[in-house]
């Protein structure tokens, strides 16, 4: 019997399901590397936007009338839980990479410094809330700037 035939069919059948299961593995993490980057970008979109929301919602209580310090106090602090910023940020620790979340939490930071003036009686424009407004800005530039760079996306260049 000649085992030569034998051993180059068996061979050659090797070597195809090798190729086979290697291209297959490539295929799954090039799939999970797509999906685990689509969850981040959804995830990064959810906090940001759950920032600007609460900063929108604490600015509109500030202009308002209160009847007393604590009124004001309580209705910004609602504000704030009412934009779903605690879970967007749960899952912003959850998924991102360091740099994001410490990027994320000074961000939150500053916001909750904003909040605090606001409940304190800090009027919207004045000069006491300027350099925390000032601050937020640039916590949510670095934030924004750590974000695009996970997701692979250049930096805008105008903030």
């Amino acid at each position: 019997m000649d085992w030569i035939p034998l051993l180059s069919t068996l061979t050659g059948a090797v070597i195809g399901i090798t190729a086979t299961l290697v291209a297959d593995r490539n295929r799954w993490r090039r799939e999970e590397a797509r999906h685990a980057l689509e969850v981040r970008r959804e995830v990064y979109t959810q906090y940001v936007s759950a920032l600007k929301a609460a900063g929108e919602e604490m600015r509109a209580v500030a202009l308002g009338d209160h009847m007393s310090r604590s009124a004001r106090d309580a209705a910004v602090r609602e504000a704030v839980r009412g934009s779903g910023l605690y879970t967007a940020s749960e899952r912003l620790w959850l998924v991102g990479p360091p740099q994001v979340v410490a990027a994320g939490n000074e961000a939150f930071r500053c916001l909750r410094a904003i909040r605090d003036s606001y409940a304190r009686g800090v009027a919207v424009g004045s000069a006491e809330e300027a350099p925390l407004i000032a601050q937020r800005r640039k916590a949510m530039a670095e934030m924004r700037r750590h974000m695009r760079q996970d997701l692979g996306i250049g930096p805008l260049g105008i903030e």
